[in-house]
């Protein structure tokens, strides 16, 4: 579920999890209610990286872009670390702060979507 991240990346992720955006604290609020039946881990480690939002039982990986996502040299590493996520068979899924703030209700219904793709989630209604 980690993919071989090290210990000092769960030490950043704790450290994220406790300096969450105003955007991800808002999302965080929606995805930790179990949607569908998944469960989301927040500020997850997964191999050289932390991801903002991750469901192992369907493989998904959810960002929450700050403005700074908008410059060139941080685009080019967001595809990068995309492919890279992607080629460990994950989905990510982006979303801007903006969006996420302003257009709560189109985000969810987004992802929502995405979630109704994969199959029931485990047993239990709860997720892995």
């Amino acid at each position: 579920m980690f993919y071989d991240a090290g210990p000092l990346l769960f030490e950043r992720a704790k450290h994220l999890r406790n300096h969450q955006t105003d955007a991800e604290i808002k999302l965080w609020g929606y995805l930790r209610t179990h949607p569908l039946g998944f469960k989301f881990r927040r500020q997850h480690p997964i191999g050289i990286y932390v991801v903002d939002f991750y469901c192992h039982a369907c493989k998904l990986v959810i960002e929450a872009d700050g403005s700074i996502h908008a410059l060139p040299h941080i685009q080019e590493y967001d595809l990068q670390r995309q492919q890279q996520l992607e080629a460990e068979g994950l989905t990510v899924a982006r979303f801007t702060n903006h969006d996420i703030l302003k257009r709560t209700e189109q985000v969810i219904m987004q992802i929502n979507l995405i979630l109704q793709t994969y199959t029931t989630p485990p047993s239990g209604g709860r997720g892995v």
